[in-house]
């Protein structure tokens, strides 16, 4: 019997929410290959960054942790470094000599081979200076977690990734050229995740894909999502269900009434429009939202009264003037989200977009994106400041830096890492992360709320109350 002491790994997730869970998927991998998760990466025998390659931004924060880690091992801090994910995947063919301390480098098809690439890096018997690259070109994989219930954030949510790649072709979105076309998980592999990490004691399930209302379209006959949403409602326990990433164009009736007649479904919805000017929405090959944006926040809260709404754009998009872009902070006006993100356009090679002529200057798209978020404040401000007076259920989260019985919990209309959150006073001593309390708001605190008097619930609350 061997006494041999398996490899530690030491993980490092950035990026949005899907990247988390392909680290979920590798660590289950790593787990069931016999090696081991260290505590940090500082102290394992392997770090694996699994790195995001949307914009610029993300690369270069991707980049400086594999410059701090090739460091680390320099000073012997570590045997290996595998650099996983959508950088190794986008630019493969110029990362070894930028990075030669780099052991591997692995694309996003190549999830379930991750405990043998650890082993063929950390192996002292590989030839040095020549990497391990795995990377398959384009990506058709469609990955099942080993082990549904490992999940890296806090405990009481889990991301529940649906559906892998995007057939939409936005001419800013370097997306598809690196996750591939759509690939929709069969709808019981999902309700079997949902089902254990709700006995695992998760009390909110976010139903995230690079656009989860077009589940099920890559497949002739395939449920939709509709269906699928159905199926998880059906699941028992007092549980929520969350939508992110939607596309406006696919919020069709039928979707709307199911989510609105859900027991378990939260009335939210995230639905980025990126603009609203007709000339630019072509430019960015986003024409078939055109329908649908005029009055899409009026339809949406009219068909589900009481629905919170998110929603990104992107502002300093080639050809974007002055007058595209009083049109579209004069609908966000008009819209009123309950949340808003802004990002400034950057150049992506490999992008239609990347061709166009007519650049806005950096500085003038950084300054439309600070006056757009100047104007979203006000509205959330005021939208908050309603709800003053109000009570509702909230989902605790974790006791607050501040202590003295104050907790950090979500309203239905807070989705995490992207909204604001409440502030608790009061809570029980008993009070523990994935409880339900009642609260009622008393103010608001940037975009924060602050409340307190919680009271345990009653086991099911009616949908109007969610």
């Amino acid at each position: 019997m061997s006494t041999e002491v398996p490899l530690s790994v030491g993980l490092v997730s950035l990026g949005c929410a899907k990247n988390l869970v392909d680290t979920q998927v590798m660590s289950g991998v790593l787990l069931t290959g016999g090696l081991t998760l260290a505590h940090d990466a500082d102290h394992a025998d392997v770090v694996l960054i699994n790195t995001c390659a949307f914009i610029a931004a993300a690369r270069e924060e991707a980049c400086a942790i594999i410059e701090e880690m090739c460091a680390h091992k320099a000073r012997g801090g570590c045997r290996a470094i595998i650099v996983a994910g959508c950088l190794p995947q986008r630019y493969r063919g110029s990362l070894s000599e930028q990075f030669p301390l780099v052991d591997a480098w692995i694309g996003v098809d190549e999830l379930e081979s991750v405990d043998a690439i650890v082993r063929r890096a950390a192996d002292p018997r590989r030839r040095s200076g020549k990497p391990v690259v795995a990377v398959t070109d384009p990506p058709t994989a469609l990955f099942e977690p080993r082990l549904p219930t490992l999940v890296f954030c806090n405990p009481s949510f889990a991301y529940l990734k649906i559906a892998e790649g995007c057939n939409h072709a936005c001419a800013y979105c370097a997306i598809p050229g690196i996750r591939g076309r759509l690939r929709s998980r069969p709808p019981r592999n999902i309700v079997a995740e949902a089902r254990a990490l709700l006995q695992d004691g998760r009390r909110e399930l976010v139903l995230i894909a690079q656009d989860t209302t077009s589940y099920g379209r890559d497949r002739r006959g395939a449920p939709k999502l509709a269906a699928l949403v159905r199926a998880l409602d059906t699941l028992p326990g007092d549980f929520w269900l969350r939508l992110l990433y939607g596309y406006p164009a696919h919020l069709d009736d039928d979707l709307l009434d199911t989510l609105s007649r859900a027991r378990h479904v939260v009335p939210y919805l995230d639905i980025p429009i990126q603009h609203s000017h007709p000339d630019i929405l072509r430019a960015m090959r986003r024409a078939d939202t055109l329908g649908t944006l005029p009055d899409l926040a009026t339809r949406l809260r009219a068909r589900w009264p009481g629905v919170a709404l998110r929603t990104t754009c992107l502002v300093g998009f080639p050809g974007e003037t002055e007058a595209h872009f009083e049109h579209l902070v004069d609908y966000v006006k008009t819209a009123r989200f309950d949340h808003l993100g802004v990002f400034a356009y950057s150049v992506e090679e490999g992008t239609a977009a990347a061709a166009l002529p007519n650049r806005v200057p950096a500085a003038v798209a950084e300054a439309r994106r600070e006056r757009l978020l100047r104007v979203q404040q006000r509205i959330a401000r005021a939208l908050n400041q309603a709800r003053i007076g109000t009570e509702t259920r909230v989902l605790l989260q974790r006791p607050a830096s501040s202590g003295r019985g104050r907790w950090i919990a979500r309203a239905p209309w807070q989705a995490p890492d992207v909204d604001g959150e409440t502030v608790v006073s009061g809570a029980p001593r008993t009070a523990r992360a994935g409880d339900w309390l009642k609260i009622r708001i008393l103010g608001v605190q940037g975009v924060d709320l602050l409340a307190a008097d919680p009271s345990p619930l009653a086991p099911r609350w009616p949908n109007k109350n969610k």
